[in-house]
């Protein structure tokens, strides 16, 4: 895995890994506007997590989620966290609720 010290450097990153598509979150999908694609959580699986806290501000807190479709597609979903946090279903929850295998 690798480790990223800003937001930019990891987008940059997975993009040259193939995580071209940019997901937007809606309450019970994932939303890649020029494609309109929708992808709903068994659509998916979350391959890494890159957490950010902002030194200063604690509005730049964000998380990202690196995201590859089951058929293939891989992007990539900014998210805040914290007071900011989208209202997501619960089943949108759980498949965000990320944790890396051992």
């Amino acid at each position: 895995m690798n480790t990223y010290d800003t937001l930019t450097e990891a987008l940059e990153g997975l993009r040259k890994e193939g995580f071209i598509q940019d997901y937007n979150l809606k309450h019970d999908y994932l939303h890649c506007q020029p494609d309109d694609i929708e992808l709903r959580p068994a659509d998916f699986d979350i391959v890494n997590v890159y957490r950010f806290e902002g030194m200063t501000d604690p509005g730049d807190e964000a998380v990202l989620y690196a995201i590859e479709a089951k058929n293939g597609n891989k992007g990539t979903l900014v998210d805040s966290y914290g007071v900011y946090a989208e209202a997501v279903s619960s089943e949108m929850a759980q498949k965000l609720r990320y944790t890396p295998e051992s």
